[in-house]
């Protein structure tokens, strides 16, 4: 994922003292051997040495005795061979280039990237990631693959979501008599964990995509944390009314309809929180934020969620039965 193994290495490079003729009748006389070249643009060089580049229309509107070097594009932008592929998203989102020149410390011209290369890499990635996010590791997986490869990809993330959800679980467990005495609760369990979950993905998702473009560095824990709170604090709020007007639709209990959009409203804040910035905390620790934000959002969001909502329940028992 760097220029250097992005870049195509056949382009068009013809030396800055040549004239246009000369340039031109070099195209002419070998447009065999340039037929799979992209010609929208030559390149101009010194020694080897990268001087600019000449958009193709220019070349051929100029006098055949113009040299190159007084009609080339001069200081136009490069970047080196390591630049890294957010660093290359970033360039070409802002600069609207058909492609970029690849040049070494000593100048010299190694290859270019071009912007729909670019963009099949950016693809590429995103796909990966999207795989990761739902437990799919080790790269893309197709159907006309071993059965027992695709098992065993999935069966790596899924095994440890088991003990997982075992963890979130024993909450319900420990809660067992608050949850019998209130059962109209069951009902609402699983709502909030899943929308809370909804909402916590969302900023999972915002942080990932943000690392990908280099647009959030991971020490900016705290930046990424203040903006999710306030996003959870509003969107916990619409969704914990809504959520308590259909308890209190179903059962016509207001106390219910509290207890139920307090927790959803308390557990947004938190997912949005924890999903915008366990990326990052991944991240720094080097280890794969795609693959490990999910697991350990959803066990969170699942037993803070359950955890909440049954205290609040045993709190306001004697309005609830």
């Amino acid at each position: 994922d760097t220029a250097g193994g992005l870049m195509v290495t056949e382009y068009l490079a013809f030396d800055s003292d040549m004239t246009v003729g000369q340039t031109v009748r070099n195209l002419q006389e070998k447009a065999e051997e340039y037929e799979d070249y992209h010609v929208q643009y030559i390149y101009v060089t010194k020694e080897d040495r990268f001087i600019g580049v000449l958009q193709m229309r220019d070349l051929l509107l100029s006098r055949p005795n113009t040299k190159l070097n007084t009609i080339v594009i001069k200081n136009a932008f490069t970047m080196p061979p390591e630049a890294k592929l957010e660093d290359l998203i970033s360039f070409f989102d802002k600069y609207d280039f058909y492609g970029v020149p690849i040049v070494d410390g000593e100048d010299q011209l190694l290859g270019i990237v071009l912007r729909k290369d670019l963009r099949e890499a950016e693809s590429e990635k995103s796909n990966l990631e999207l795989l990761e996010t739902q437990g799919i590791v080790g790269g893309e997986e197709l159907r006309s693959m071993p059965v027992m490869l695709r098992s065993k990809r999935r069966l790596s993330w899924l095994s440890v979501n088991i003990l997982l959800n075992i963890v979130a679980a024993s909450v319900i467990a420990f809660y067992q008599d608050t949850l019998e005495e209130v059962i109209a609760l069951a009902v609402f369990l699983p709502v909030i964990s899943d929308m809370s979950g909804c909402s916590g993905n969302q900023a999972v998702a915002v942080s990932l995509r943000e690392l990908s473009l280099g647009l959030v560095k991971p020490y900016e824990l705290a930046r990424v944390l203040w903006q999710e709170v306030k996003v959870g604090l509003i969107n916990g709020v619409v969704l914990g009314v809504l959520i308590g007007l259909a308890a209190y639709i179903y059962k016509g209990n207001a106390y219910l309809g509290l207890v139920v959009g307090g927790a959803l409203m308390i557990n947004t804040v938190v997912a949005v929180s924890i999903g915008g910035t366990i990326p990052l905390f991944l991240k720094k620790m080097n280890t794969d934020p795609a693959l490990a934000s999910g697991p350990i959002l959803t066990t969170i969001t699942d037993m803070l969620g359950f955890f909440l909502a049954l205290t609040f329940a045993g709190a306001a028992m004697n309005y609830l039965v």
